[in-house]
């Protein structure tokens, strides 16, 4: 009883009638039961709810911007370098499926150690101080031994600055990217074979990074500048230039956008003087909250200008890279192919 009431008059507060049902797809996962078929897995992330079915909404968003021939920015920040996501930016590379790349420096410092020396597994949980140490650094659970830049370091002033400031004082990050690429393929104590800088330069895709100054790499130029050459430097209002003209000169774009920062906002502000991309994916941890350009997703790229407003032509999938990405580019690249 409640105050006389009878408990009837407080039903339909608590569980309403429907009066027409939703039109929505019935919610179903795959069937594990039979064999496996990971393309049917995916397929079935569209009615799983949640991440899935934005992952299966990348996917589609992925093969259509293939079908039309869009020209595609993969953006991307240097810890999936660092992760073992770096094989697979090769394999976009090395098989021309991408068109643009943008990404950050420590891409650049940690691709060409790779093609070296390797990074190994280690803990989250770590006595930070011991780790100094030892002269291990800590990605995460990556842990990257001090001396891997040393090495570097070596690499680059035994000729590689030298070579490339000799014709011109002041080159773009663009430029610096393919030397880095053909200087790999070249040396024969290196193994180009997952190296997306070398590919990119092979298949002649321009790497942008404008904040080319912010890793190890960029620390090393400053010491070449102070102790070789004070008139060297590294321009970026060219390469700028030369990513607008990659828009706006492609009857199509689509991005996708692995992490976020500086290479994602690049890929979508030089498309802002198109128009807007026609196409966007976004694989993001970012949080909206904050007002940051990490966490924006991408309807407010809409509200710019940077994206184009039509239908269905961009999703985030809200997760962390290494979990999705390989589905992404499994599913989307080398299982689909546009002609068949």
């Amino acid at each position: 009883m409640t105050d006389g009431k009878d408990s009837s008059d407080t039903r339909e507060h608590v569980i309403p009638g429907t009066k027409e049902g939703h039109k929505g797809e019935r919610v179903e996962g795959y069937d594990f039961r039979g064999e496996f078929d990971l393309e049917d897995m995916i397929e079935k992330y569209a009615t799983t709810g949640f991440q899935a079915s934005h992952l299966k909404e990348a996917v589609d968003l992925v093969k259509e911007m293939r079908d039309e021939d869009a020209k595609i920015f993969l953006t991307f920040t240097s810890n999936i370098i660092s992760s073992g996501l770096r094989e697979i930016v090769a394999y976009l590379a090395r098989e021309e499926h991408v068109d643009v790349m943008i990404t950050s420096a420590g891409s650049h410092t940690e691709d060409v150690i790779k093609s070296a020396r390797e990074f190994k597994m280690g803990e989250w949980e770590a006595d930070e101080a011991q780790l100094r140490e030892e002269g291990i650094n800590r990605l995460g659970n990556i842990y990257v031994e001090s001396d891997n830049y040393v090495w570097l370091e070596s690499w680059l002033n035994d000729g590689f600055f030298q070579d490339f400031f000799s014709d011109k004082k002041i080159r773009t990050p663009s430029e610096l990217a393919e030397a880095l690429g053909v200087a790999v393929g070249k040396d024969e104590d290196l193994d180009e074979s997952d190296s997306f800088i070398y590919h990119s330069a092979a298949n002649d895709i321009p790497v942008y990074c404008p904040a080319m100054i912010d890793a190890e790499i960029g620390d090393f130029m400053f010491y070449y500048r102070q102790e070789e050459d004070p008139d060297v430097g590294i321009e970026i209002l060219d390469d700028w230039d030369s990513l607008i003209n990659e828009a706006i000169e492609a009857e199509k774009t689509g991005i996708i956008a692995v992490g976020d920062g500086v290479p994602k906002h690049q890929a979508i502000m030089s498309n802002l003087f198109r128009g807007g991309t026609d196409y966007a994916v976004y694989i993001s941890t970012g949080m909206e909250g904050d007002g940051s350009l990490s966490g924006a997703p991408p309807k407010e790229a809409v509200s710019w200008g940077k994206i184009k407003e039509e239908n269905r032509n961009y999703t985030q999938v809200e997760a962390e890279a290494t979990l999705v990405f390989p589905l992404l580019v499994a599913e989307a690249f080398k299982k689909y192919d546009p002609e068949e």
